[in-house]
């Protein structure tokens, strides 16, 4: 994005500090307007900057007057310093949900007071924006994320925060409805709109929005930290998925950023499994002694993919109906992958001087009920092609 300095309130909070380190990740400065600081400071601080990130205000107060001080009047005030200004000066509220519902029956005093008061900041900017000036509303779901401060307004990094570092959880209703966002799509959208945003006022929208219930969110949490012990990682490449795990992981101790690995050896060498995954394979290595011969059998359905890492070795093959054989010779000094066959029995042979390490992915997870594993010897063939 275009190179601007942009006046961030709450800047020390959860959000604020995400959307900092991406202005400064574009190039942008982030000026900043924290609690404590005096609001006669705003329009000094707006003569200095192109936009505003409104991010400031009250979610768990001391007294419910508060909201409507640190929410409402805050964001009025901003709004007066910035039609004094002179300037039109693009506005991004950070608003909630909880503003289209502080009305609705059985709604807490508690929600009432807090969706009141940002239901009123709303109105602050709606007026200012009905002036020309260019504004947009976010009305916000639970955002989640890194750095969100855990046991205070956010389940999710409650829940990641306490089974990150082993404590307690507490589940009333596991039907609880939860309406997520994550942070970085939230801090996305907000760099997208400073990039040109009209005048007068425009409704934003955060996507995606995750649905989910509490039960559901303190499962999959839970799975997180099970997965050190069974090996077994869920789909954590994208969605709702991978932006939670991403979550607890921010929340481990730094003494927990390493975790050791069950290893099985004896004569020949050993074997690890790294990883596992619940439809697409497990991940293994393995090391061998020179002239040590691992493998020696065949498989009717699963397939693997061998890298040598370190080493050189010789992989057999024997075509069990056929007997037709063929050789490959792969080293760690040239790297490529090796592929198993179905049908095709095989070997792999240190022929090397030194310990031989080969990386291993097999497309299921092993079954000792049915491991599809069927001993069967290779007799390496001297003429067979070599590379």
């Amino acid at each position: 994005m275009p190179s601007q300095r942009v006046l961030v309130t709450g800047s020390q909070g959860f959000i604020g500090k995400n959307l900092v380190v991406r202005l400064q990740e574009s190039g942008c400065e982030a000026v900043r307007f924290d609690r404590g600081a005096d609001i006669e400071s705003l329009p000094a601080l707006l003569g200095k900057v192109d936009a505003v990130v409104h991010l400031a205000g009250e979610n768990r107060p001391a007294q419910l007057a508060d909201f409507t001080t640190g929410n409402a009047e805050l964001t009025t005030s901003l709004c007066r310093a910035v039609e004094n200004s002179g300037r039109a000066i693009p506005l991004i509220l950070a608003s909630s949900f909880h503003a289209a519902s502080h009305d609705a029956p059985g709604t807490s005093e508690f929600h009432r007071s807090y969706g009141r008061s940002k239901h009123q900041a709303e109105q602050a900017v709606e007026a200012l924006a009905a002036r020309g000036n260019p504004a947009a509303i976010y009305r916000l779901a639970g955002v989640f994320g890194k750095w969100c401060r855990p046991n205070y307004n956010s389940v999710v990094a409650t829940f990641c925060h306490n089974i990150a570092n082993g404590l307690p959880i507490q589940v009333n209703d596991r039907s609880t409805p939860v309406q997520l966002v994550y942070v970085d799509d939230v801090v996305s959208e907000f760099l997208r709109a400073l990039q040109g945003m009209a005048s007068g006022l425009t409704r934003g929208a955060v996507a995606p929005e995750y649905n989910t219930t509490l039960g559901e969110l303190a499962d999959r949490i839970q799975s997180f930290r099970e997965c050190r012990t069974n090996l077994t990682v869920d789909r954590v490449g994208t969605g709702l998925i991978r932006a939670l795990y991403a979550a607890y992981v921010s929340y481990l101790p730094p003494a927990d950023f390493a975790y050791d690995l069950p290893c099985d050896g004896d004569a020949r060498g050993i074997f690890v499994e790294l990883l596992k995954t619940t439809d697409s394979g497990q991940f293994s290595f393995f090391t061998a002694h020179p002239g040590v011969t691992r493998g020696g059998h065949y498989h009717h359905t699963k397939t693997e993919k061998f890298v040598v890492v370190k080493g050189t070795a010789r992989f057999g093959f024997r075509h069990i109906l056929t007997d037709e054989r063929h050789d490959i010779v792969a080293s760690g000094d040239a790297p490529r992958v090796v592929e198993t066959v179905p049908g095709w029995a095989h070997d792999i042979t240190n022929i090397g001087t030194d310990e031989m390490v080969v990386l291993l992915w097999a497309n299921e997870v092993f079954d000792k009920q049915r491991p599809d594993t069927i001993m069967a010897p290779v007799a390496l063939s001297t003429t067979g092609t070599h590379a």
